[in-house]
Parts: structure tokens; sequence; C-alpha cells
């Protein structure tokens, strides 16, 4: 629907279409008919926004961990249904969307109000109704991400760090620690997100560059190998916690240094998922000691298709 009414407004999908190919901007070295080819003006960039939503969230715990949430067989098969499904939704209708996104510019200040007004600016025209249906998807969509990034985040330092530091710790202790954390983390979201507002400091899909790409660059590869790899040794998954995150770093501190494709945090963090998939096989293999403890750690959660 709201894709409609979107289209609507331009004069429908020829019309919308029509104006898109008109698009240039000389500050983004977009000629006119680029915006309506195939890969659009930077096809690199595209494919690592693909690549980086696509096979960035296996790598993503709060993902994984809704895998302990499956019950049997069987919904397996609705689950690869309704995300089947789902995943057309937004291919089709997000990143669709988000093209034509380009010809509400010119009645937003770029340079003040970034490029996250447009979507507020696409909606703006649209009916109170419609509005208000996207604006709960949005907020469901957030609190259900936030809500188990906090809880994965809390449970994973009170056990893994906290328990093991302190064996003597109780179950009541334990909990009243998680919630501690856990409102620690909602707080700590709230601020960055008031700073990235307030302050322009980036835009959404800069700060989701970075924090997918040094999650995934972290879990992923530890992820599929430690499943699927009897050999993965703990050293391995060691230094793809350290390469992921050190990507992202070198990427946030000296981007200026950087090349121009790996400049974008979305590139980088795509480089940083490869960069673990090449890694944790070769440490792997060199590592003299095997040890399958990554295998064993998400043993619970493996699938047999």
């Amino acid at each position: 629907v709201i894709i409609f009414s979107v289209l609507n407004l331009n004069g429908g999908l020829v019309g919308s279409l029509t104006a898109l190919s008109q698009y240039s901007s000389s500050a983004d070295n977009i000629s006119k008919g680029v915006m309506t080819s195939i890969f659009g003006p930077d096809p690199i960039s595209l494919i690592g926004v693909v690549l980086l939503t696509s096979f960035g969230t296996w790598g993503l715990p709060q993902m994984v961990q809704k895998f302990y949430a499956i019950k049997d067989e069987s919904s397996i098969k609705k689950g690869t249904i309704i995300s089947t499904i789902f995943a057309f939704i937004v291919a089709g209708g997000c990143y669709f969307l988000g093209a034509f996104g380009r010809l509400f510019e010119s009645q937003i200040d770029i340079s003040s109000s970034g490029f996250d007004s447009i979507v507020p600016t696409m909606l703006s025209h649209l009916p109170e109704a419609i509005v208000a249906v996207a604006v709960v998807l949005v907020l469901s969509a957030s609190m259900s991400t936030l809500s188990s990034l906090v809880l994965a985040s809390s449970s994973t330092l009170t056990l893994d760090l906290i328990g093991e530091l302190k064996k003597d710790l109780n179950e009541h202790d334990k909990l009243r620690i998680m919630k501690i954390f856990t409102a620690i983390f909602v707080l700590l979201s709230a601020v960055v997100a008031i700073i990235q507002y307030k302050g322009g400091i980036g835009f959404i899909a800069q700060l989701m560059g970075i924090s997918w790409g040094s999650l995934a660059g972290a879990f992923l590869a530890p992820f599929l190998f430690g499943l699927y790899w009897e050999k993965t040794s703990t050293s391995a998954v060691w230094v793809s916690f350290i390469a992921g995150p050190g990507i992202m770093l070198i990427n946030m501190l000296f981007r200026p240094m950087l090349p121009s494709i790996l400049q974008s945090p979305i590139n980088a963090g795509v480089l940083a998922m490869i960069v673990g998939m090449i890694l944790v096989p070769i440490v792997s293999l060199l590592d003299k000691e095997k040890n399958v403890e990554p295998r064993l750690i998400f043993e619970k959660v493996k699938i047999s298709f």
C-alpha cells in the first residue's frame, strides 16, 4: 500500500520511472538515465548492501538466538515459507521504494537534514491511517530487534563473563545482574540515537553497516564452520573475533585513508565477513592443538535439512 501510494505521488509507476530517468546529481556523479539502469549508479555498493543485509544476518547473535524457539521440524518448513514471502516483500518493497527516494530530494535539504529525512518526507504525503500503520510496523520491528540484542548481550555478559569470574553467584543474583545490564543497554541505545539525531553523526545505513559488519565479521565464520566443520579450532574463533571488529574499527578511525570502496561501512562490513570466512579455516588447519569447543557450543542450534 505504501509503495503504490508513494508511486502515485509521481504519476504512478510509469510516471515515477520517467521522473527517475531524468534525475541527475553532480554531487553524486549521477547522470540522467543511470537511476533506471538495472544496477544503478553504484553496482559495487549495491552488492555490498545485498550481501550485508542477506548473509550478514546469519552472523548476528540475536538472529541465531531465535533458533532456540524452534519446536520441531514442521516449524522449520512453516518458517521457511514465511521467511521467503517476507524476503520478497523486503527485496521488492524496501529496495524498490528506496530507489524512488531520489525523487523527494528536492523537497528537503540533504546537507542539513541528511538522507534519513527522505522516508519521513515520502510518508508525509500519505493518508494518516497509512502513516500510523507504517509507524507501528517500524516500532514493532525496532523493539523486537532491540529486545533480542539486549537480552543476548546481557545474558552473555552475565553467564559467560561474570559467571565464569565469580563462580558463587546464585540464580537470583544472575537474574538481577541481567536486568541491570538490560537497563544499561537500553539507555545506551537511547543515548546513541539522540546523539546521532542531534549531532548528525552519520546516518542509519552507516550505523547499520558498522554494527552489522562488526558482529557478522566476528560471528559469521565461527557460526558456520563451528556447526558444520569438526576441525574448527578455538584459536580460529578468537582470530575471527579480533579481525571482524578490527576491520570496522579501522574503518571508523582511518576512513579517509582507506580506498574509496572501503570508506563505506557497508562495504567494510562485507570485507570483515569475507576475511573471517578465509581466516577461520586457515587458522584451524594450522592450529596443531585441535579443540572442537566451538562446534559443541553451537550444537544445540544445529538443524538437519
